[in-house]
């Protein structure tokens, strides 16, 4: 076994650029035959295995924040990111029926009936708790009564519908009535006259008119096919001015206008609808009506200074769920609702408007709206493009499963970027983007709370099995694309898919990617795997070792990648099976007549594992562990020195391309974060090793593995390779040469060391072909002669 060179060959000589595109849908079979056939033979050319640090840069650059290496985050039992998920794990505030019934949560007042009088005990219960910036609102009011018809714009679920009963009341109007929404705008007038006409013909005799009336009409459908036109208007308010009346209709942003000026609503914060509501609520609890503004004033200012509150107003919340929460939490106050549960509030309500975004009814999110969610939720954080670029991939694979006869019409222009965010209660934000060269700044996307993305990817996947064959189809066709980005989060979407139902997700994708002849393929797998372990996902080091000794060799090779991305958590184990699955090969090896060549492939993996574990933050325990086992068989001291010397030539390797290693302006980045470009980690961590007498045994350790490499006929070439490219590094730095001349001593047992030494420092070519760096000069002389002369530098 050699060591690897240390610049691994690139995954696709362009990793960042677009994937071949897939054959035109409508491209007659044989041309789609063709280009499918003359995508597979490109993709088979530049299918390279990448080594195991290049993985663990990916995951820990492209991975979702949730997700990420030593973010912390992830799932425990029925924990979403540290809140309770489902009702596993406790008790849950509210109605929960399980089975084939449905779940319901009320959120909010209820609708008053379609056509008809809002009650006046509504009225004045809403009028308690509302809030808005007296000064927009009273200029509102003002308009209204001199208009008498206002439309008002804003986004759903921002409490215009309480803000038009509350105009309604402030303009004056003794009674409101609620219309019908889904009428024609052209029969809003004929809709005005029915009422009046029904109001008059309800009241008794020649009884006087009981005064202004209010009409409301909520979320009004007006589309490109009926617009609301300003004629509309004139009509109406010609109705209005003959019978006393005012109206007030509220659309939404992507309500078509014509010529018609609406009023803006700018709501309220959550934190003064919950203030608000919260106060209503406890006046009622209140003991003694004397003092009902102190009690409420001290309770209040206690109550929002819990932290179950100050977490619920830290996420992005809705208006109506602060408004639902202000009653959990004068039930608390009351003792009638346990911390537990009012803890659960926040994350009850976030599960409830995933659910309601998936749901079929007239008010349906349409499918586009739904793949762009999916979509977000797998490359959340990632940039805005990418993730509508792949959401309309997916839209196509859902409309193959709802019309499986009918060619995919996915439109080239669809909704405005900021009218989409708004809906996925999401935020677009300029940040820098890790890429093979260097962070780049790019506009990304990301939910406002950041554990939507796992809670939408779990409800779809658990909740929805009709869409796991659209999901499926995607997923694999981004586990093939040419981006790292894109392959790391099909990799993180899986994870979270195999967290929620492992077997599904096995089957499905885990175990096909496993299983394929191709390196990418199974890139995706052992990533998938390892980040699927990070977030509690059961039985993942199980499925390891069952590949590990099976008989497929892609499985096995996928085993060993996971082994070495989440070997940190158990590196005695991890090394265990590292050893036995090395010691398989070379038996396999023997039983061949004569014996067959090694594996390199999987031989290279099992190296780059041990490497990973000697640069992880179990570094201490992987070194004594190599220490107590690498003689023992030649196996074993072959995976040991080809990884240490693998390890070694970290930090120091020449960067050629963008697989080789961090690049400009990435020294911050990944597994080596915060470690100073061209500074060879193994030969820093001697460094420390040395001054301190808690931790001589390490730097004894790391000098004992030198020596034997530099001993050994297979591996000293590729030792004294890395040793040379120690001496270029300390060539540029002085703290890399004082380490180098502190360990070079140490390296001679024999007088053959010394020469050995010495004839390197004396003719190694320097950079590009350039004679012998001066430091190697002033290195040859720490080398001690071991009894001979010390050969003179030339």
């Amino acid at each position: 076994m050699s060591a690897p060179d240390t610049a691994a060959p690139p995954a696709n000589p362009a990793p960042n650029g677009p994937s071949a595109p897939p054959a035109a849908p409508n491209a007659p079979p044989q041309q789609g035959q063709a280009q499918a056939e003359e995508q597979d033979e490109a993709a088979e050319e530049q299918d390279r295995p990448q080594d195991a640090w290049a993985s663990r840069r990916e995951l820990a650059d492209h991975a979702p924040p949730a997700l990420r290496i030593g973010s912390g985050a992830g799932f425990g039992g029925a924990l979403v990111t540290g809140d309770q998920h489902g009702v596993s794990g406790g008790r849950v505030a509210g109605d929960v029926i399980m089975g084939s019934k449905t779940e319901i949560w009320q959120l909010g007042p209820p609708a008053p009936h379609a056509s008809g009088e809002v009650p006046a005990a509504t009225l004045e219960r809403l009028a308690e708790s509302f809030v808005a910036d007296e000064e927009a609102f009273g200029a509102l009011a003002d308009r209204l009564r001199e208009e008498r018809v206002l439309v008002v714009r804003g986004a759903a679920f921002t409490g215009r519908r309480t803000a038009a009963l509350m105009l309604l009341r402030r303009a004056g109007a003794t009674s409101v009535r609620s219309l019908l929404r889904d009428r024609p705008p052209a029969e809003l007038a004929a809709q005005l006259d029915a009422e009046q006409q029904r109001a008059e013909q309800g009241r008794a005799g020649d009884a006087p008119a009981p005064g202004p009336v209010g009409y409301v009409l909520c979320d009004l459908m007006a589309d490109r096919t009926r617009p609301l036109r300003e004629p509309h208007l004139l009509a109406v308010r010609d109705r209005l001015a003959a019978h006393d009346g005012y109206l007030v209709v509220t659309v939404g942003p992507t309500a078509v206008l014509e010529e018609v000026d609406p009023a803006g609503w700018q709501p309220p914060s959550v934190a003064e609808v919950l203030t608000a509501h919260l106060t209503a609520q406890l006046r009622a609890l209140a003991p003694d009506p004397a003092t009902c503004e102190e009690y409420t004033g001290r309770e209040s200012a206690r109550l929002l200074a819990l932290p179950a509150v100050t977490g619920f107003l830290a996420r992005d919340h809705q208006l109506r769920e602060a408004a639902a929460f202000a009653p959990a939490l004068a039930r608390h106050a009351a003792g009638g609702l346990p911390a537990d549960e009012l803890d659960a509030f926040s994350l009850g309500a976030l599960e409830s408007q995933v659910r309601e975004w998936f749901e079929e009814d007239e008010a349906a999110l349409p499918l586009r709206d739904k793949a762009f969610l999916i979509s977000l939720a797998a490359f959340d954080g990632g940039p805005y493009a990418l993730t509508a670029e792949l959401s309309d991939r997916l839209y196509a694979e859902l409309l193959r499963t709802q019309r499986p006869h009918a060619p995919a019409d996915v439109p080239v222009f669809g909704t405005h970027i900021g009218k989409r965010l708004q809906l996925a209660r999401a935020e677009r934000r300029q940040a820098e983007e890790a890429t093979e060269w260097g962070p780049v700044r790019q506009w990304v996307a990301a939910f406002r709370d950041d554990r939507a993305a796992l809670v939408l990817l779990r409800e779809l996947w658990t909740a929805h099995p009709s869409a796991r064959p659209a999901l499926v189809r995607w997923l694999r066709a981004l586990a093939e694309d040419g981006r790292p980005l894109v392959r790391t989060r099909a990799a993180a979407t899986t994870a979270v898919l195999a967290h929620a139902d492992l077997p599904s997700a096995m089957a499905l994708l885990i175990e096909e990617w496993a299983a394929s002849p191709r390196y990418r393929h199974r890139m995706v797998a052992a990533s998938a795997l390892a980040l699927a372990h990070f977030v509690g996902a059961p039985n993942v080091p199980r499925i390891l070792d069952g590949w590990s000794q099976g008989e497929d060799r892609p499985m096995r090779w996928v085993a060993i990648r996971t082994h070495a991305l989440i070997g940190p958590e158990r590196p005695a184990g991890t090394l265990r099976v590292l050893r036995t699955v090395v010691r398989k090969e070379y038996e396999e090896s023997r039983r061949e007549d004569p014996p067959a060549p090694l594996d390199e492939a999987m031989v290279e993996e099992l190296a780059g594992a041990v490497e990973l574990l000697l640069l992880s933050e179990a570094r201490e325990t992987v070194l004594g562990e190599l220490l107590a086992s690498y003689e023992v068989d030649r196996p074993a001291r072959d995976l040991t020195l080809a990884g240490f010397l693998r390890a070694c030539g970290r930090g120091a390797e020449p960067r050629t391309g963008p697989e080789s290693g961090p690049g400009p302006g990435a020294e911050d980045e990944g597994p080596d974060e915060g470690h100073p470009p061209g500074r060879p980690l193994v030969l820093d961590w001697y460094r420390e090793a040395v001054g301190g007498p808690a931790t001589a045994w390490v730097a004894h350790g790391l000098t004992r593995l030198w020596r034997a490499a530099l001993g050994d006929s297979l591996h000293s070439r590729d030792a004294l390779e890395v040793l040379r490219l120690w001496v270029l590094a300390a060539a540029h730095r002085q703290d890399v040469e004082w380490a180098l001349a502190a360990l070079l001593p140490a390296l001679v047992a024999e007088p053959e060391d010394a020469l050995r030494l010495a004839h390197l420092l004396r003719t190694m070519p320097g950079e590009d072909g350039a004679p012998p760096p001066p430091v190697a000069a002033r290195l040859l002389t720490v080398v001690p002669a071991a009894g001979h002369p010390v050969p003179q530098h030339r």
